[in-house]
Formats: C-alpha cells, sequence, structure tokens
C-alpha cells in the first residue's frame, strides 16, 4: 500500500470499466484510498472515457473525495474520500453514458451516508452495454431491499443513443448495516411480467414484441402480465432519439426475481428482439438458479458489505462476477468461494465484513 493507498489493477479479470466502477464505489464507503492503473486496459479504447469521468466525480462530491487524474483517455487516478455527506446533488454524461452504471458506483455511498440522498442523473437509460433502468427497479432494488437498503428510483425521461438526454432520479435512505442474502432455490415460476417500450417509433413496434413474448411465454405454461409503453413526441418521458427495447422479470415462487432484457436495433425485426430476450429468460429459468446472470454480479458488492454469509446460485457464471469477487475480496477484506466454472451456473457464497455506518 505505497503512501497509503490501496493499489488496483485495472486489467485484471475481464479489465474493464466495471473494476474502477466497483473499486471508487467501495473505496468510498470504506473511506480506503485507492490508485487504480490500467485502467479498461482490455478494450479497444484503453483509459477513462467521458461516462467513466462523471461516474467517478459523481462519487468523489459524495465523498468528498481528491481525485488525480480524471482526463478522457486517462489509464490511472487516485482516489481519496474523506466522509459521506448527504443532500441533493446532480450529474450529466453529456452523452448517452449510462446513468445505471453511475448509480451502481453511487448506491453503496448512497446506502452507507450521513443523511438522505437524492441524486438527479442525465444520460442514458437503456444503453446496449449497461443494465437498463427498469431492471434496476424490477429486479435489482427488489432484492437489495431484502438486505435492507431503502432505494426508490424514478425515470422521468427515457435516453437512447447517440444523444441521450434521459434523466433519473434516485433517493436513499442511510442504512446502518446490511443482511446477508440467500438465493439458492429458485422455485416455480409464479408469473412474468413483460414490459415492451418505445419512443418516437411505430406503435406496432412495442405490440410486436410484445406479442413475440407473450406467445413464447405461453406455450411454456406461464402466467403472463403485459406492459406497453409508447412515447411519442409530446410525451414527458419520450426520449429524445429514437429507440425501443423489452424486459422480461420472471418472479419464482422462492421470492427470487430473474430478469432478461434486450434493445431494439436498426435492421432487426422486432420480434427477432423480444424472442431473444425470452429465450434468455427461459435458458435461466431452465438452469434452476435463483439469480440471473446479471444480478450475480450485481450482489456482489453488497455481499461483500453486509453482516453474514450470502449464499445464491447464479444461472451463469461470467467473468464480470468473478472479478467482481476478487476486486472486492482485495479491497474490503470479504472471504468468497465460487462452487461451478464460467459460463455455468455456479454458487456464490461470501462472507461480507459486516460494516456499520
Amino acid at each position: 500500500m505505497p503512501g497509503g493507498f490501496v493499489e488496483i489493477d485495472g486489467s485484471m479479470g475481464e479489465g474493464g470499466g466495471q473494476i474502477l466502477r466497483n473499486a471508487v464505489a467501495l473505496s468510498a464507503v470504506l473511506l480506503k484510498p485507492i490508485r487504480v492503473y490500467n485502467i479498461r486496459a482490455k478494450r479497444s479504447k484503453p483509459g477513462l472515457r467521458p461516462q467513466h469521468l462523471v461516474g467517478v466525480k459523481a462519487v468523489a462530491a459524495l465523498s468528498s473525495a481528491e481525485v488525480t487524474g480524471l482526463e478522457v483517455g486517462s489509464m490511472e487516478i487516485t482516489f481519496k474520500p474523506k466522509h459521506l455527506g448527504g443532500g441533493r446533488l446532480s450529474f450529466d454524461a453529456g452523452t448517452a453514458g449510462s446513468t445505471t452504471l453511475m448509480l451502481q458506483s453511487l448506491m453503496p455511498a448512497m446506502a452507507f451516508s450521513s443523511s438522505p440522498i437524492e441524486v438527479e442523473l442525465r444520460g442514458g437509460t437503456n444503453n446496449p452495454m449497461a443494465p437498463p433502468v427498469e431492471y434496476f427497479k424490477m429486479v435489482l432494488l427488489p432484492m437489495l431491499s431484502r438486505m435492507g437498503c431503502r432505494f426508490e428510483i424514478e425515470l422521468l425521461r427515457r435516453g437512447f443513443y447517440p444523444r441521450g438526454g434521459g434523466i433519473v432520479k434516485a433517493k436513499s435512505t442511510p442504512v446502518n448495516s446490511l443482511k446477508p442474502i440467500k438465493l439458492t432455490e429458485a422455485g416455480d415460476v409464479k408469473r412474468v411480467h413483460v414490459l415492451s417500450y418505445s419512443c418516437r417509433l411505430p406503435a406496432h413496434i412495442a405490440e410486436r414484441m410484445a406479442a413475440t413474448a407473450e406467445r413464447h411465454l405461453r406455450e411454456r405454461g406461464y402466467d403472463t402480465v403485459v406492459e406497453k409503453q409508447i412515447l411519442q413526441p409530446g410525451d414527458k418521458a419520450c426520449s429524445i432519439d429514437p429507440g425501443c427495447g423489452i424486459i422480461l422479470v420472471a418472479e419464482m415462487s422462492s421470492g427470487a426475481l430473474m430478469g432478461s432484457d434486450n434493445l431494439g436495433r436498426l435492421g432487426v425485426p422486432a420480434e427477432n428482439v423480444a424472442e431473444e430476450a425470452t429465450k434468455s429468460l427461459l435458458k435461466q429459468i431452465d438452469s434452476g438458479a435463483a439469480v440471473d446472470r446479471h444480478l450475480g454480479d450485481q450482489l456482489v458488492i453488497w455481499a461483500s458489505l453486509a453482516d453474514g454469509t450470502s449464499e445464491y446460485r447464479v444461472s451463469e457464471l461470467t467473468m464480470h462476477t468473478v472479478t467482481s469477487i476478487e476486486l472486492c475480496k482485495l479491497l474490503s477484506g470479504a472471504k468468497a468461494e465460487i462452487s461451478g466454472k464460467l459460463g455455468g451456473p455456479a454458487t456464490v457464497r461470501m462472507l461480507g465484513i459486516g460494516l456499520r455506518r
């Protein structure tokens, strides 16, 4: 720990921006200074991109951190937090940079802050390489509430590539400590919620996505609840640029929630977009696991801070999840073990450090 900084190699594991996001989040919560080097070393454009700058600045504002190296293309930063504050904050990615990835960094610090926080984020709400805001609302937040977290997320305006311009408001009430989470048995599918959405596009696109997903789910005998959100210019929540997508969330008898989503792409029929998302969900349900591949990754940081042993079975162990676990062990001192192999179902056990506010 030269100069009191914990050294983090940004090229470890999958070597992407997630290492930076999680490192900064844990640094802020634990009030541990860090130096992250080789940032995004395994990406085609290595170093900090504009959206990463905004994310780090947001966490720095919340933790009164001193930061060096914050410029586009920088391969190294130092981050030295002082204390976690509260109040109202606002951040703008200035592009279609993902609001949910910014939230991923902010939420641990929000949970352990000194007072309630309200944050407004502007950027992309539905991005190809990030969780859509609906996933946070429908899957992540309900699961974190089981650990004692109290978050609310409101989508004020959608934002798609290239201009973004979406607006998300998040509120949190601080916790004193986090309960461990146990999600090992999925149980049966109680129902599947389908949300098909579009902005500035003909209504039939969202309708076709919804109908395709519903047909596949009913063929499997699943009770399906379908919602369509078709927005046009003049609607307050309508995005600046056209876009569409679908999210499916399976509610299991164990209380587990499994999600799958997909974004519309130019030249890809609406039916194909819905079919890809539905097949992914069905594959994950068939694995018998209680946690989908994305939640498996997102729960790691929370499990590392919880008071006790968290255990969950994930439908597919990703390199993202393995990297998150290694980083959390390094930075928080949490202990973890994985039973299973990359690309297949696996059980994650993590003894958290029992952080108290």
